[in-house]
């Protein structure tokens, strides 16, 4: 039951809260223009809707009309309409200040260990906002968690321009990190014979390399691939996240020689590699909740009981911002390069006026298909990639996102490849740059904790030896 917030607990706050809605209601904030009737009309509602819920008015039935009212008013407002419903729901259901204020002078008085064990216990409860209250109570509706999972996706979108959100998102963060616990998550393959409605789905979810037909699709699910997504019941049909592989013998140093709709099958008992080619995340609303590293488990153990001779678990993954950190660089560091390296990409191709060598003989169209100016500038980009994965940092953080997921799942950095996507994405992201992230089971807990203390990184001798 949501609890409600009392006048005279709160008077500066309920008068706060009055002026708010009064703007609301009439869509007449600072700055705003003058809202459409009907945006005006669904804040009037969802407003009336909102001090219900303050009053707990009704039981369950009542709370159940309420919170499909107001997902589906929500759902009718524009991205304006929808911000200022977060906002609402941020204040309205916020902590009583003065109860809050009470439990933080006793926190900080108490003197025992009895003393201090009542003033959490009273803590506790005044951070019981019925914010949370509030939120749980779309877990009555068949698609409340949808919903939910909508919200926040608004919430990531707008914070950027109202932080004041942060407290909404933090406690809807919680609630769904419970929802989507471990234990309420299920593995499943996904085949040519799933249901279509589901393969059309990872057809648009796919966000590492898109898939462009039906044919495609099917090359990706053929007998020496796997493909797995977690899915939760309360969204039934709707992926989470999912991971492509490919079965080989040894590891393949081409995207391109994956996704080759022409290339002959391979047998799958026959395989001692899988590759994990792409993993995406399907729905934005859960950015930020990781999946991955539980799910990449699961799947590992899932190959393992299947395909026994499997014993290299390895991922062949893109480099999306190696590009934009190297052509930054190389404007302005002439000293990127050794001088024999200058020297060779000096014969095969000299420097434009006003540029570095490096960065004259990247910008020429199709430089990888020219055999010599490929051929001078292999050596030096393996180089620059190696000190991108394993130096290059941002507030603690690998430069690199993905090299971030992976190295926190307990990952090392095991091998880069040359020119792996040429690809028109691949080019423009990385000049054809892959890496290669290996997941040793025996390892990943060790590398994991390196990584998350220390700042780590865990990196084959092949890698580190290209920075010597």
């Amino acid at each position: 039951m949501v609890r409600a917030v009392s006048d005279s607990s709160m008077p500066g706050f309920v008068g706060q809260l009055r002026e708010w809605w009064r703007r609301v209601g009439g869509w007449v904030w600072p700055g705003a223009r003058p809202a459409a009737d009907g945006t005006a009309r669904i804040s009037s509602q969802l407003r009336a809707l909102f001090q219900d819920s303050q009053s707990a008015w009704g039981g369950e039935m009542s709370a159940r009309e309420r919170a499909t009212r107001i997902a589906a008013l929500y759902r009718d407002s524009n991205l304006t309409g929808r911000t200022e419903t977060l906002k609402a729901i941020t204040v309205t259901f916020a902590p009583g200040r003065v109860e809050l204020d009470h439990a933080l002078a006793a926190m900080a008085g108490a003197a025992t260990e009895k003393e201090r064990g009542r003033a959490e216990a009273a803590l506790r409860l005044a951070l019981d906002a019925p914010r949370a209250h509030f939120l749980k109570q779309f877990n009555l509706l068949p698609d409340g968690v949808r919903f939910l999972v909508e919200l926040r996706a608004d919430l990531l979108e707008v914070m950027p321009q109202e932080p004041q959100l942060e407290v909404l998102k933090v406690e809807l963060d919680d609630l769904l990190t419970s929802w989507f616990d471990p234990g309420f998550i299920e593995l499943a393959r996904i085949s040519w014979q799933t249901p279509a409605a589901v393969l059309e789905k990872l057809m648009a979810y796919e966000a590492v390399h898109p898939i462009a037909s039906w044919a495609d699709l099917r090359n990706r699910l053929d007998t020496d691939r796997r493909c797995y997504a977690f899915f939760h019941p309360r969204l039934p049909g709707e992926p989470l996240i999912f991971v492509e592989i490919a079965l080989t013998q040894g590891m393949p140093e081409s995207v391109q020689w994956l996704l080759d709709e022409q290339a002959p099958l391979q047998d799958p008992h026959a395989a001692d590699t899988a590759v994990f080619y792409s993993i995406s995340s399907a729905q934005q609303g859960l950015r930020g909740i990781s999946f991955g590293n539980l799910l990449l488990k699961r799947v590992i153990e899932d190959l393992q009981r299947d395909l026994p001779r499997l014993k290299t678990f390895a991922t062949l993954s893109p480099l999306p911002g190696f590009r934009a950190w190297l052509d930054k660089l190389a404007a302005v560091d002439p000293e990127l390069l050794s001088r024999g390296e200058s020297a060779k990409i000096a014969a095969a191709f000299g420097a434009g006026p006003g540029k570095t060598l490096l960065a004259s003989a990247l910008e020429q169209p199709d430089w990888h298909h020219n055999p010599r100016l490929s051929e001078s500038l292999h050596a030096p980009l393996e180089r620059l990639c190696a000190r991108y994965l394993l130096r290059e940092k941002s507030g603690g953080a690998p430069l690199d996102p993905v090299a971030g997921f992976h190295l926190h799942n307990g990952a090392r950095v095991n091998r880069i490849f040359w020119l792996a996507d040429t690809s028109p994405r691949g080019l423009r992201q990385s000049y054809g740059m892959m890496a290669s992230y290996r997941y040793d089971l025996d390892m990943v807990d060790r590398n994991h904790e390196r990584f998350s203390e220390a700042g780590q990184i865990a990196a084959s001798r092949r890698v580190k030896r290209l920075l010597d």
